[in-house]
């Protein structure tokens, strides 16, 4: 914040913070040797007073901003997963994940509108090796939660591939009002399902751009879908089974 204050936009521009009367004007906070070595030295409670701190401001920067129009009648909260390239060796908790690269795997949260950018509201920073679902449904209800503190008092979707697929997630979207949609992974139980469909039920769809298919090395642009019911989550307790389509 003292390099922003100093006109930085830019790692690099964090160089201001050694010059001059910087040490005056911030009370004797100065950079260190690099911007990264300041940020290795935060700690997970520092963590934590960052994240306390995002839930609070982004709330409050939408009460006096047009920043999720719409929000009163639908919004949509999407979650995922990424891997940041680490390099060097000291680097702490870094690993290879499922996208075998050495790195961090950070989860993110983001709300959006028909109307608005999409926003970040929730993110969280883990070990390399950590699996997309780890701490999933924490992480989808701590969303949810900023979310509805950001004005989104309507319809609430939560989206998520099929890394999220999981009983958990549900439960904490059903337990805070939201809605969901989540890929299901193709399981034995799920083909089975697909298999019941009658062939004329089939409805056709195109999609507004082509999407390229790896294993027929082509693009597709036309699908065709279709509605089944089925129970998922069927080991799990019976009040935690449910019954979406497919």
């Amino acid at each position: 914040m003292g390099g922003m204050a100093a006109g930085a936009d830019s790692n690099d521009d964090m160089d201001r913070l050694r010059h001059g009367a910087m040490g005056r004007l911030f009370a004797g906070v100065r950079a260190p040797s690099t911007l990264g070595s300041f940020l290795r030295s935060f700690t997970h409670g520092h963590v934590k007073q960052l994240h306390a701190v995002a839930r609070r401001f982004l709330p409050a920067l939408a009460r006096h901003t047009p920043l999720l129009p719409g929000a009163d009648q639908v919004a949509y909260v999407d979650i995922d997963d990424t891997i940041r390239r680490t390099y060097g060796y000291a680097k702490q908790s870094t690993g290879y994940g499922y996208s075998k690269v050495k790195g961090l795997n950070a989860l993110l949260g983001i709300v959006c509108t028909p109307l608005s950018a999409p926003v970040i509201a929730a993110t969280r920073l883990r070990t390399g090796p950590s699996v997309s679902a780890r701490g999933a449904a924490a992480f989808v209800a701590e969303t949810i939660r900023t979310a509805r503190a950001c004005g989104a008092s309507g319809l609430l979707v939560m989206r998520a591939d099929s890394a999220f697929y999981g009983a958990d997630v549900v439960n904490s979207c059903r337990a805070l009002g939201a809605r969901f949609s989540v890929t299901v992974r193709m399981n034995a139980s799920v083909k089975v399902a697909i298999a019941r469909i009658d062939e004329g039920t089939w409805a056709p769809i195109k999609y507004p751009k082509a999407a390229w298919d790896e294993e027929g090395e082509c693009w597709i642009s036309d699908a065709e879908i279709a509605e089944v019911p089925y129970t998922a989550f069927t080991s799990k307790p019976k009040k935690q089974s449910r019954s979406p389509p497919v």
